[in-house]
């Protein structure tokens, strides 16, 4: 063993590596600069330098729009699990389980009810970390159980979107959610309540064909990426290239698909001032 080996084993005994949180630092996914985790975080997940809204779960959601101490989270529907024994490179259950495991959650649909500046209010999150907040029977009933509970409490039920489309894994069982979905809808017409949507990034898919474009009103978050097919296959299908942020909420907004983009810092203000104006009907 060299002299120099010896020196740095004898310093290794004194001198202890300090050890760093590896979620000190976050990566901007829109300009790639790092941020401080707890800057992010102060910022309601917003860069502080290009404004780019990262995605967020349902338990950062919820307390960004509800007033504090007032979010009460529902329980979810229990259905039931692999109806068809699907299985690709990993069995379905297995796919749940993990999902499960890395959000805490039992779906990609959590629902919750409280005051959004003082107004009562029920609010449903999807979870795209949850299987890409895909759209299963378990979301179908979390979403027609939101709708009840909004009818219950005589509140609008104002849903944040998040999703890849229909779960695969569920085959035709996921694409009926969509028509049940918009019968829910209905529902809550009749009773003469508001139903609100904020569209995230991402929502696209069966998501977008049902319920994220039957709002009263729609609102997006900047940038979001909002459509039903991807920009490559429309653009295979029709042989055009398809122009710049063609799917953004931007985009959208100018050509009438959506109603306002705002930035989530006012989402609460705004929600609460949508609140006032539509407020309740009598039903017909």
């Amino acid at each position: 063993m060299s002299w120099l080996s010896n020196v740095r084993n004898a310093l290794s005994l004194v001198v202890t590596k300090k050890e760093t949180p590896d979620n000190l630092w976050h990566k901007c996914k829109g300009c790639g600069q790092m941020v401080f985790t707890k800057e992010l975080a102060d910022n309601l997940h917003v860069c502080p330098h290009c404004r780019h809204h990262e995605r967020i779960g349902p338990a950062e959601r919820f307390a960004h729009v509800f007033d504090p101490g007032t979010a009460q989270t529902l329980a979810a529907p229990r259905v039931a699990e692999d109806p068809l024994k699907f299985r690709d490179t990993k069995r379905y259950p297995d796919r749940l389980k993990a999902a499960r495991a890395a959000t805490g959650e039992q779906d990609a649909l959590v629902n919750a009810r409280g005051l959004i500046e003082g107004q009562r209010a029920v609010v449903g999150v999807q979870d795209f970390a949850f299987m890409g907040g895909s759209m299963g029977q378990a979301v179908g009933e979390a979403f027609i159980a939101g709708v009840e509970a909004a009818i219950a409490d005589h509140a609008p039920y104002i849903i944040f979107t998040a999703a890849g489309g229909a779960r695969m894994q569920e085959g035709i069982l996921s694409l009926m959610q969509m028509p049940r979905a918009t019968v829910a809808i209905q529902m809550l017409h009749d009773a003469g309540l508001p139903y609100i949507v904020v569209l995230t990034d991402p929502t696209t898919g069966g998501v977008t064909a049902s319920y994220a474009m039957l709002g009263d009103v729609q609102i997006a978050e900047p940038g979001a990426l909002i459509g039903f097919a991807g920009q490559r296959v429309i653009e295979q299908t029709i042989r055009e290239k398809l122009p710049e942020g063609f799917q953004r909420a931007e985009y959208l907004l100018e050509h009438g698909m959506i109603d306002m983009v705002v930035p989530r810092h006012d989402l609460r203000a705004t929600l609460a001032r949508l609140i006032g104006y539509l407020g309740t009907r009598e039903a017909a």
